[in-house]
């Protein structure tokens, strides 16, 4: 005759094997693309931490975001949670729309991603694309844009090419997205004209008196929003760490909260992401409901451990 005990343990180990048999030995690793911005870091060391602390190993490869795409297509890479959209809508169309890759959830709305200015710059009359060229001496025709390859950056490209608003005789400077940063503290410090690619969430909304132009919506779109995309396939293969991605959405607050500390250098990424997570649970709670451990065990348990 079965014990209360035997039957219970009988019944733990039948968990675990069928979590066990559920996701494939390869979901242990799970790569994360990262195109080298600010707010993918944060969103990424978030997922990291806790896949980390599910037991998995999170692996994170810094890519251009076209050789992102081409990984999730390949299998190369497993997630990308920076797909801006509409900025990346011609890889969107290529890769998500033609079922090649799979988009699993809109994880930030309201975003803003457009060309920039200070705010000085846009009470002297640059409001619009067009006012742009207007003033072209004073931003000695250079607009700063951030990593080659980043769709962005083609749009603008696209513009000068079609001398759209007048731009043809204009320069698109290719950097970092840390070097382009440099470069407008440069001329904020000088009060000097300057324009940029501009975003948000970002702390440079933050650090700068900054303006965002109209009139380049036919490139930049009205407003947006990020997606999660996981290479096809990958939620039924790894049906843990989906319900954990499909789970993870994001504030902008929340977002430029630990930027901020990040880039004024108050605390290490890592660090001010544990700080995050411990201020405010209930975001814990609701990314680790459904989702367990990678042995079967209490995810929500395993993840508050860790911090």
């Amino acid at each position: 005759m079965k014990t209360l005990g035997s039957v219970i343990a009988g019944g733990l180990l039948l968990a675990a094997t069928f979590h066990s048999q559920a996701e494939d030995a390869s979901c242990a690793t799970v790569k994360l693309g990262d195109p080298g911005w600010s707010d993918i870091a944060v969103t990424n060391g978030i997922a990291s931490l806790l896949l980390d602390s599910l037991g998995y190993k999170a692996q994170t490869q810094t890519l251009a975001v076209p050789i992102i795409f081409a990984g999730l297509q390949k299998g190369q890479v497993d997630v990308f949670l920076g797909n801006w959209m509409p900025a990346q809508q011609s890889n969107y169309d290529k890769f998500v729309a033609t079922g090649a890759v799979d988009k699993v959830v809109e994880n930030l709305s309201g975003t803003e991603y457009t060309l920039a200015v200070p705010t000085y710059a846009f009470d002297a009359g640059v409001k619009t694309f067009a006012d742009l060229d207007q003033h072209a001496d004073a931003f000695d025709r250079k607009i700063y844009g951030i990593a080659s390859g980043a769709p962005a950056n083609e749009f603008i490209k696209q513009m000068i090419a079609a001398d759209e608003f007048g731009l043809k005789d204009w320069t698109l400077v290719e950097s970092s997205e840390q070097a382009m940063l440099v470069q407008v503290g440069r001329a904020v410090k000088r009060e000097r004209f300057v324009a940029f690619l501009g975003w948000t969430p970002h702390p440079m909304n933050v650090q700068y008196d900054m303006r965002y132009l109209k009139g380049g919506e036919k490139y930049f779109g009205e407003s947006g929003s990020v997606n999660t995309l996981l290479r096809k396939g990958y939620s039924t293969q790894c049906p843990n760490v989906g319900k954990l991605l499909s789970n993870l959405t994001f504030t902008q607050d929340m977002e430029n909260a630990i930027m901020d500390q990040v880039l004024s250098k108050q605390a290490s990424n890592a660090d001010a992401i544990k700080a995050w997570l411990k201020a405010n649970p209930e975001a814990v709670d609701a990314w680790l409901e459904g989702v367990t451990t990678r042995e079967g065990g209490d995810g929500l348990a395993a993840v508050k451990a860790q911090l």
